[in-house]
């Protein structure tokens, strides 16, 4: 679409920038799609990875690459499985994706699809269940708003708010699980548990829900003999 020399000043100075994000920035193209930019930072506290947190807490050098090349991987594999996402192509050099239009749904939402009782699952349950216990692909949905701590939203008041039909609840809900079936069977394929995972959908013109945003090591927790595996190292065993 563009001329390789030059591909990389052309997105920073002529391209629309229309969101600056925490892992990466959207840029407008001019066909109606959109351009991620991925970058090399990571959520996080004190300097140390955490997926659930709302504030970048680390640069990791390369991360953005092999977030990028996880996310080609697992999106490819979905669209061949029939299962909507917004993906279309991606460019490793400039480590950017294209992705198709889609409206995200109120001002952004997160979906966590959790096989394991850890991160804030356990700080707001833990008088209940012990950390480590099997959960049955357990699907919550937060806003995200860092100020108020991405808070929980239940599927009743999205829809009371207006955010979203019945209908594209229980359709987030099913491909969220079908999702992370794909992920974490790779995954145990290679000797690593996936504890939980958290992805964004969004939807077209016509109200069809689609998987948006990526599917990469630093969304994701995965053990290995019990032990937490950081980002880097997940996407090394992963491609190795």
């Amino acid at each position: 679409m563009y001329p390789v020399v030059g591909r990389i000043l052309y997105i920073y100075y002529y391209m629309k920038l229309v969101y600056t994000g925490k892992t990466k920035n959207v840029f407008a193209l001019d066909n109606g799609h959109y351009l991620l930019k991925f970058k090399d930072d990571c959520t996080g506290k004190d300097g140390v990875f955490d997926p659930g947190e709302n504030s970048i807490g680390l640069t990791i050098e390369g991360v953005g690459d092999v977030n990028l090349r996880m996310s080609i991987y697992f999106f490819e594999k979905l669209n061949a499985a029939g299962i909507r996402t917004h993906y279309v192509s991606a460019n490793l050099k400039d480590t950017t994706m294209e992705v198709l239009p889609a409206k995200v749904f109120g001002h952004g939402l997160e979906v966590i699809c959790r096989h394991k009782a850890v991160g804030s699952f356990i700080k707001r349950y833990g008088e209940y269940i012990e950390p480590g216990t099997d959960l049955p692909a357990y699907v919550e949905m937060t806003f995200k708003n860092d100020a108020k701590g991405d808070p929980l939203v239940t599927k009743d008041g999205l829809i009371v708010l207006g955010i979203m039909t019945d209908e594209q609840y229980d359709a987030i809900k099913e491909m969220t699980q079908r999702i992370t079936k794909v992920v974490a069977d790779d995954l145990k394929a290679k000797g690593l548990v996936l504890y939980d995972i958290k992805f964004e959908f969004g939807y077209d013109s016509d109200g069809k829900v689609m998987l948006i945003d990526e599917i990469a090591s630093g969304n994701m927790r995965v053990y290995k003999d019990g032990e937490y595996i950081d980002p880097m190292t997940l996407s090394k065993l992963f491609f190795a």
